[in-house]
């Protein structure tokens, strides 16, 4: 017996010390960058149980460290000439969404393009002015999936540098990518990384550099030494792709654009294409004594000479034995068999700018996200409502995520996955909670004042244009509107929204660029015709129609560069240069008709005169008058006058609001929301 009690007594201890050890959370987010402190700001406002972990000292620590050359391409357009707080958010690339409208980027920055270091300051203004649960110092170097099932299904269990144990029904991974992208090859190890070369432009004077890439990462290396390096060459396997020709902000950007000017007017820098992982980097020993008395001119400025390096292909530094050579040799070299290659001149310095990588290795075989062959496994591959596929309750945020719309969207920056981060809260709301995608009951008279709202004013569609759009669930007289829905979950949308399609059908309202390739600078290179708008190239908003729901196979079977299935009736709001689509024939008329096509009904506002006379002449009215007029709205007397008019036949009497044409729980939302009654709005969002 004593026995007995002795293990019950350390069992107890044991269990208690256990408990010291592990701490649990319903939702731990991973990573205290601008992901997951927009998802932190979420779940605080749904007062829902969460730790935000990081691993450094204070948030987005990777904003301390890049870009190296401290300069941001995030736009951050403070003077827009709007007072509109929606709309300004179009053009302000860095501020997360909250409900305080002077918590902006703007307060720490007003530069168009910021320096680097104000990302933190402001991320450490948006902790502490909104409470965040922010855990620092918390280096989490291993994820597993727990054993037992909770109500909720499986858990995550993650082990920090100190042993302790944090556990958590739902795990919300926020690292980024900082896990720099290497290609080995033949003399790879020569090569100096982007993440810790000299900034010092000073440390490059009259040297020859190869960068590998073409990335912005690349371009913005080479723009800092643009001065003084002798000459700089930019080789990788693609050519270098414009953001301003292919609408991805990924893309190489204006601002980090420079060298192409050098390159175009032959001062001696260029771009190459050419596979990497082909190639080795060689140094010649022999080839820096021919060449001593240039290098002693050049070391005459007190600069200490590095030893040069040769671009070759690995194939020529093959023995017929299948060895590689140590000692290089002429026939080593490219320029030997081809006296006009591009890069035979040597290289003082060669610098790897690939970019970065998600950092797979914290995860164990039970928790670990497959790698997406969109990105060639560069990220994690996920489901179109971003939970990582085979991992259910780990979804991935931010940078990281970006595999649902690589080169495609902006879901991989700031000022596209504040709204992704905002669609998964709401799906997490409807799968753990019960509670369903916020919705707006709008009565279909005042549908297209709503969606012309919309257009002109919502920033989540337009920057995630072709990935999160407006839902419009019809309901006869009336429709539920639901706002930046991942479209490419369509078929899941019951399941994740909690509402349901009925038989009248949806309409989805999206932005997008158009399909055919187009000289983005050339004439002829917009489309202001509205009866050819489907023809429109830059982005403009497209309405699609369908009379169910698409299936799974309807989506993976879609047209060629088609966002969504084909529906059975879709319509293109033709593309304006100002992004204002109010012209009451160029876009609120052909709206109009196409929306009463889909809706079999006339939209068709009225003046109470013409109300009046439909009344007369009528037994059904137009559903504008039946839902305004015939309401008491726009009637001008007294109630005697009212109850003279219902006496008389003119107007409904009580019981006749409750028939279905007429839905009596419309109150005055739209009134109180400055929606516009009319066929066509012009007001100043």
């Amino acid at each position: 017996p004593s026995l007995i009690n002795l293990l019950s007594v350390l069992f107890s201890k044991n269990r208690e010390l256990l408990k010291q050890r592990t701490r649990h959370h319903d939702y731990c987010v991973l990573g205290a960058g601008p992901a997951g402190l927009q998802m932190g700001y979420f779940l605080s406002k749904s007062q829902r149980d969460y730790i935000i972990l990081e691993r450094n000292s204070g948030p987005g620590s990777f904003f301390s460290i890049y870009p190296r050359h401290r300069k941001l391409i995030s736009i951050n357009k403070i003077y827009t000439g709007r007072q509109n707080r929606e709309f300004n958010l179009r053009h302000d690339w860095n501020s997360l969404l909250s409900d305080r409208p002077d918590l902006l980027f703007q307060r720490v920055s007003q530069e168009l393009y910021p320096d680097a270091d104000s990302f933190p300051i402001y991320l450490s203004m948006y902790v502490k002015e909104l409470g965040l649960k922010v855990q620092y110092g918390v280096d989490i170097g291993k994820i597993r999936a727990s054993e037992s099932e909770s109500p909720r299904g499986r858990g995550y269990i993650l082990v920090d540098q100190h042993g302790l144990d944090y556990t958590c029904s739902v795990l919300l991974v926020s690292t980024g990518m900082w896990d720099p992208q290497k290609v080995q090859f033949e003399g790879s190890d020569l090569v100096e990384g982007y993440e810790s070369i000299p900034l010092n432009p000073e440390e490059y004077k009259d040297q020859a550099v190869l960068i590998l890439g073409k990335g912005n990462s690349a371009f913005e290396t080479a723009q800092s030494i643009l001065g003084r390096a002798s000459r700089i060459h930019l080789y990788s396997p693609s050519p270098v792709r414009l953001a301003w020709q292919t609408h991805y902000v990924g893309d190489l950007r204006a601002v980090n654009n420079e060298l192409l000017d050098t390159y175009q007017l032959k001062s001696l820098d260029g771009l190459v294409e050419g596979g990497l992982e082909d190639i080795a980097i060689v140094k010649n020993g022999e080839d820096e004594r021919k060449h001593s008395g240039r290098k002693k001119q050049r070391c005459s400025s007190g600069k200490k000479r590095r030893g040069q390096f040769y671009l070759t292909l690995a194939e020529l530094l093959e023995h017929p034995d299948g060895k590689n050579s140590t000692k290089i040799t002429a026939a080593n070299l490219p320029v030997y068999h081809n006296d006009n290659f591009s890069l035979r001149q040597p290289y003082d310095r060669v610098i790897r700018c690939l970019g970065f990588r998600f950092n797979f290795s914290i995860f164990d075989g039970s928790a670990r996200p497959p790698s997406s062959e969109v990105t060639r496994g560069r990220l994690p591959g996920l489901t179109a409502w971003y939970e990582g596929q085979g991992t259910p309750g780990l979804f991935v945020l931010g940078t990281a995520s970006h595999s649902r719309d690589y080169r495609s969207s902006a879901g991989g920056f700031i000022h596209g996955f504040r709204y992704t981060v905002r669609a998964v809260h709401r799906v997490l709301e409807q799968r753990y909670h019960s509670n369903y995608w916020p919705s707006i009951k709008l009565s279909v008279s005042q549908l297209q004042s709503w969606l012309l709202r919309r257009v002109n004013e919502a920033s989540g569609p337009y920057q995630m244009f072709g990935v999160l759009g407006d839902i419009i669930l019809l309901r006869g007289s009336h429709c539920e509107y639901l706002e930046e829905f991942p479209i490419q979950a369509l078929p899941q949308f019951s399941s994740l929204s909690g509402h349901r399609v009925s038989k009248h059908g949806l309409l989805v309202l999206i932005l997008q660029y158009g399909l055919n390739p187009t000289d983005s600078l050339g004439p002829g290179r917009a489309e202001s015709e509205w009866t050819r708008a489907w023809r429109s190239n830059f982005l403009h908003p497209v309405l699609y129609y369908y009379d169910t729901l698409p299936s799974e196979k309807d989506l993976r079977h879609r047209p060629a560069g088609w966002p969504l299935p084909r529906p059975k009736a879709v319509h293109h709001m033709v593309e304006d240069f100002l992004t204002e689509w109010d012209g009451p024939i160029s876009h609120s008329q052909p709206l109009r008709r196409f929306l009463e096509h889909c809706l079999h009904t006339d939209l068709r506002a009225f003046y109470a005169e013409s109300c009046f006379r439909f009344s007369l002449t009528n037994r059904k009215p137009p559903l504008f008058c039946r839902q305004g007029y015939l309401r008491k709205h726009g009637v001008v007397g007294n109630s005697h006058l009212w109850q003279h008019a219902r006496e008389a036949g003119l107007m409904p009497s009580e019981q006749e609001y409750a028939s279905p044409d007429v839905d009596p729980s419309f109150p005055d939302y739209l009134t109180r929301a400055g929606a516009s009654v009319s066929s066509a709005i012009n007001v100043d969002f």
